[in-house]
Parts: C-alpha cells; sequence; structure tokens
C-alpha cells in the first residue's frame, strides 16, 4: 500500500470530518459528543495551521487519515511543546498510515525547533465497546512516556473514563534555545514523503 503524505486543505474538511464521525458516534477516543460541522472544522484547521501543521494521508487518491499539532499551552515558557492528534479511517488502523504520519508530523515539528511533543488520550477502566488501551499502545511504540494519569474524568455513553498524558522529546533541550519557527515559514523545506 503507497502511501502520500501532505499538507491539509481546507476543502478536504468534508473526507477528514467523515473520518472523525466514527470516532464521535462509535468510540470514546474522542470526548466529543456531536460531529462538528465542516465550517467549524475547517475553522479548527486554520486556528491550528496559523502556528502548526495539518497533514492528510493518502492511499490511491483518497485521504484516509490525518494528524496535526497544537498549543500545548498558551504561556510563552511552553513554546517549544506541542500537542499531537491523529485519526486514521478507521477500517485502515494499523496498516502504516498513522506511523507514516507520524513520522512526517515530527520532521516538520523538529524543523520548527519544537522540543516536546505531549499527547493526551483517553484511558479505560477497563476495555470495552468504546474503548481500549490501543492508541496507549500505540504512542508507546511510537516512542512516548506516560507521564500522568487522570481519574473517571471524562463520561461518555454512560461511562467514565480516564485520561493519561504521554510525551516524546524530539529536540535538544538547551540553555539558550533556538525560537520556534512558525509552520508557514518552513513548509516547503520538508520532503513530508521521505522515509526517515
Amino acid at each position: 500500500m503507497k502511501i502520500e503524505i501532505r499538507y491539509a486543505k481546507l476543502e478536504d474538511a468534508t473526507r477528514l470530518v467523515e473520518i472523525y464521525r466514527y470516532y464521535v458516534e462509535k468510540t470514546a477516543i474522542t470526548f466529543e459528543y456531536k460531529v462538528p460541522s465542516i465550517e467549524e472544522f475547517q475553522q479548527r484547521m486554520i486556528h491550528v495551521m496559523e502556528k502548526y501543521p495539518y497533514l492528510v494521508a493518502k492511499v490511491d487518491d483518497q485521504i484516509v487519515g490525518y494528524a496535526y499539532a497544537s498549543t500545548f499551552n498558551v504561556r510563552m515558557a511552553y513554546d517549544w511543546c506541542a500537542e499531537t492528534s491523529i485519526y486514521v479511517d478507521h477500517m485502515l488502523r494499523k496498516c502504516g498510515v498513522g506511523k507514516r504520519l507520524y513520522q512526517a508530523l515530527e520532521k516538520v515539528l523538529k524543523a520548527q525547533n519544537i522540543t516536546n511533543l505531549n499527547a493526551c488520550i483517553s484511558s479505560p477502566i477497563e476495555n470495552d465497546e468504546y474503548l481500549d488501551t490501543n492508541s496507549i499502545d500505540y504512542h508507546h511504540y511510537l516512542g512516548y512516556q506516560m507521564v500522568g494519569e487522570f481519574h473517571q474524568c471524562g463520561y461518555k455513553f454512560k461511562r467514565w473514563y480516564n485520561m493519561v498524558w504521554m510525551e516524546k522529546f524530539i529536540g535538544e533541550h538547551q540553555e539558550n534555545q533556538l525560537p520556534v519557527i512558525r509552520f508557514k515559514e518552513i513548509k516547503d523545506q520538508v520532503n513530508l514523503n521521505e522515509v526517515v
């Protein structure tokens, strides 16, 4: 299966909402209750792309997943941290799409001088039909480490779920840290499809 990664466009929102719909309606992977409208989703994309990359994966000219980074915390001291998010068409999970998306996302974020990646992941008290530990296991596989857990903080499908934070370092922490570069200033310098 040939996977192509490219930067997202606003017109991709219709397909991205289709992918996201499954996770909202059928899982506790996201704690969102209602599927956002295409217009709302586009506004979210615009907000992300002011500073960070938003990527899509394509197979046979069909979008099959997306990943993006967002602000971890608005305080200036946190500028070198970014929160990562990823969603893959549920029919194509465990086919390498997510790994390729995260590899490309890390390349762009590293070029921006980001050092820390943080992932907020829903966690089951016990595995059920809406949530298991697959997302946590996947992030472990990609080099993320567990840093904390909040208990029974998410309520969906008449059940309580936990939430964990995981982190991964992708850059050096220095006394004189290089400033973070905005996404639009470096996006043409990164080859998204060059496998590392």
